[in-house]
């Protein structure tokens, strides 16, 4: 379940105007949105933890505070925004279609029934043609992954020796399972070793992006001193800008 919540970890939308001048707001202008983070001149948006949060991408933990859960988001979708902006650098061909809608389909899963998924699309502002776009692109980012640090990992025997010895045999044994021969398991074992560590490769590759990206994180600021990006004249007023600060 770790990668289907991370695939639409950036929900990011993009609203074209400029600004509105301090002296040029109405009285009646309301603030509806707020930038929390750039990432190399890219926004994220406090709606986009909202989203995240929504559709039960990041679950919170027991006992968690709600500042310490949005601020828990807000670092994975930083940590996605920089992975995307590697392989739009390098690029990857476009997934196929059936990856896609195999996504899609887990995604819908979580929900009772298409009403309710509907329901909470619209909620959180998509729809299921933006829904299908957004999770192609998370699939582009993992694809490239793969393909960029997975032929570096190598998972030996040895390695799969240690693993049932030291782990499956001893879980099994606990529930009072017998340990099936090592022959039978050995491509399960080296697949779940080989994720772990693509796991941690990406990680670590991660972090170094991170490091070498432009990033500006709003969120321990006061809300006074977080950069307006929606803007509304009254209820029914038509959104006014989105800069990038």
């Amino acid at each position: 379940m770790a990668r289907l919540s991370a695939l639409l970890l950036i929900l990011l939308s993009t609203l074209p105007g400029r600004p509105a001048a301090a002296q040029d707001r109405p009285e009646n202008l309301q603030l509806r949105d707020r930038i929390v983070a750039v990432v190399d001149e890219d926004p994220i948006l406090d709606s986009d933890i909202d989203r995240a949060i929504a559709l039960g991408l990041v679950t919170r933990e027991d006992g968690e505070a709600e500042e310490s859960y949005r601020r828990r988001v807000l670092e994975a979708l930083i940590d996605h925004s920089v992975r995307f902006h590697e392989v739009t650098r390098f690029g990857i061909e476009q997934v196929p279609v059936h990856q896609i809608e195999e996504q899609v389909a887990l995604i819908r899963s979580r929900f009772a029934d298409d009403e309710e998924f509907s329901r909470q699309l619209e909620t959180v502002g998509l729809d299921l043609a933006t829904l299908r776009q957004l999770v192609a692109r998370q699939l582009r980012v993992w694809t490239y992954f793969e393909e960029f640090l997975g032929p570096r990992i190598f998972v030996s025997l040895d390695d799969v020796r240690a693993y049932y010895d030291e782990t499956l045999v001893p879980e099994l044994e606990a529930r009072g399972q017998p340990a099936p021969p090592i022959e039978k398991v050995r491509e399960e074992i080296r697949a779940v070793l080989k994720e772990r560590r693509l796991n941690a490769a990406i990680t670590t590759r991660t972090e170094e992006l991170r490091r070498e990206a432009d990033i500006v994180n709003y969120f321990d600021g006061s809300s006074a001193e977080l950069p307006p990006v929606i803007l509304e004249i009254g209820e029914e007023g038509a959104a006014l800008s989105r800069p990038h600060p």
